[in-house]
């Protein structure tokens, strides 16, 4: 008897993890400029080399954070930095896809390990700005979104589907928010700016609560369906 239910049990699925899940605020606006500046792309400029500009962004992003020491206005450059690697980030996959260069694997690994080094990048900014006494703040709020991180690895383990936006927030929108955080640390200065990092740290770890709980709740379930199926099956095979 076969049945698909369980020969994809069995057998395991196709790997996924170029395919994102992706239902953001900006996603549908995304995926159509991906659409329309695809095909423009020089052919000289590969998949591989927009993955591997993210170590040029965040090697910049350090520098201009410490010349923002002197001067504040040098956080403009970390800004463009961060729209910098937006724009490579978000084409660098698409790329891959249109031309068929098979990087599968190895733009999943690369694209998500660079992901965390860019991230990292602005928040070392951050720390060479701000007071040595928020540095705790600053490293628990890296723990929030590595945690975040985290969990969408652990999560395509577990179902084969790579999904990098919860609660219809996602890397592009998190952009948005440290290039606005900038903006506001030039015209307000910091002493306003580190005072609203304890208010960051809670609505993080309750978002990332949020998002545990329901990444559970589905697990658990989908783990519950399947020994249905497969209870079934090994009643109808013993008759």
């Amino acid at each position: 008897m076969n049945n698909p239910q369980i020969m994809i049990i069995k057998k395991g699925e196709e790997f996924a993890g170029d395919k994102k899940s992706s239902h953001s605020l900006l996603t549908n606006i995304e995926k159509r400029i991906v659409a329309a500046g695809v095909p423009h792309i020089p052919s000289w400029i590969e998949t591989y080399h927009l993955t591997l500009t993210t170590i040029l962004w965040s090697a910049l992003i350090i520098l201009f954070s410490w010349l923002a020491r002197s001067d504040i206005r040098w956080l403009w450059g970390v800004s463009v930095m961060i729209a910098c690697q937006y724009i490579t980030d978000l084409f660098d996959g698409a790329v891959g896809r249109y031309r068929n260069t098979g990087l599968v694997r190895w733009g999943y690994f690369m694209d998500h390990f660079l992901d965390y080094v860019f991230l990292s990048s602005i928040l070392i900014g951050y720390a060479m700005l701000f007071p040595q006494k928020y540095a705790l703040s600053l490293f628990f709020t890296l723990m929030m979104f590595a945690g975040v991180m985290v969990l969408a690895y652990l999560r395509f383990a577990a179902t084969n589907e790579m999904k990098i936006h919860y609660l219809s927030i996602g890397p592009t929108e998190v952009r948005i928010i440290f290039i606005i955080i900038n903006a506001l640390i030039i015209i307000l200065g910091k002493t306003y700016m580190v005072k609203a990092l304890p208010f960051v740290l809670i609505f993080s770890f309750l978002g990332l609560t949020i998002v545990v709980y329901r990444t559970h709740l589905k697990l658990w379930q989908r783990d519950m369906k399947e020994k249905v199926i497969r209870d079934e099956w090994n009643r109808l095979n013993k008759k």
